[in-house]
């Protein structure tokens, strides 16, 4: 796998890989009733199209010619040195193959000037944590999501950069 710049024809690869990883790792944790209503929301190709063009973002693929495995997307904050990685999945068939890793190390080197990687992930997602931690990130504090009825647990990490 490689990784390249996310595009337009890339989209409904990348709605089918973000359905298949959400169901693998939260269907038994939200029921796949609830997760396929997340994944519609989003994971549709137009929340996807409207991060192919935000400012000041990276949004990325992993791809091996034959399928997208593997795609991160972080922006910047209101604090210019601070990124928010929103996303980062790898197929669960493709997983602890060193992808997830290739593309954080893409992250960070798109964004010289930060100083601090930021990332968000439910409490419940310990797969996440587990490789979260692996890759130098801290923990930062625990909060609540506020735009969700389930009032999720959420766990904060940060990894100093540069």
């Amino acid at each position: 796998m490689f990784v390249r710049t996310a595009g337009e024809r890339d989209l409904a690869a990348l709605r089918t890989l973000l359905v298949e990883t959400w169901h693998a790792t939260y269907d038994a944790i939200h029921g796949p009733a609830r997760v396929t209503e997340i994944t519609d929301d989003w994971h549709s190709i137009g929340s996807l199209r409207s991060r192919l063009t935000r400012p000041h973002s990276e949004f990325l693929v992993a791809d091996d010619g034959k399928r997208i495995g593997g795609m991160a997307f972080a922006a910047v904050t209101a604090d210019a040195k601070v990124i928010l990685l929103n996303q980062i999945y790898v197929h669960p068939d493709l997983q602890r193959r060193g992808i997830g890793r290739a593309l954080l190390e893409e992250i960070e080197a798109s964004f010289p000037e930060a100083r601090l990687l930021r990332v968000e992930v439910e409490e419940a997602n310990g797969g996440a944590i587990a490789f979260y931690r692996s890759t130098g990130f801290l923990p930062a504090g625990d909060a609540e999501d506020p735009g969700d009825n389930a009032r999720l647990a959420i766990r904060s990490f940060e990894k100093p950069l540069g």
